[in-house]
């Protein structure tokens, strides 16, 4: 059993952030840009292979307002959803 939150399925993200291959602090960096571009309650999905993500973008939704919806692992990568607050 994982011990990260698994987001749910059926969750339709208005947009896609492909972090694949970026490393810290670099996802998160990019994660903050594009979701400065939804409205509240839009949910965006970061797909991103840097480990140290599983803990960093909880933590900043956390601190930001935002609600980190989960993650789904995929062959290569991870799917992080966050809805805007």
């Amino acid at each position: 059993m994982s011990e990260f939150k698994v987001a749910d399925d059926g969750i339709q993200p208005k947009a896609v952030l492909d972090a694949k291959g970026l490393s810290c602090p670099m996802p998160l960096l990019r994660t903050k840009k594009e979701i400065g571009k939804l409205s509240a309650g839009e949910i965006l999905q970061v797909d991103g292979t840097d480990p140290g993500s599983r803990n960093d973008i909880p933590g900043w939704c956390e601190r930001s307002g935002h609600e980190y919806l989960g993650e789904k692992e995929h062959s290569g990568y991870i799917s992080f959803f966050i809805k805007k607050g």
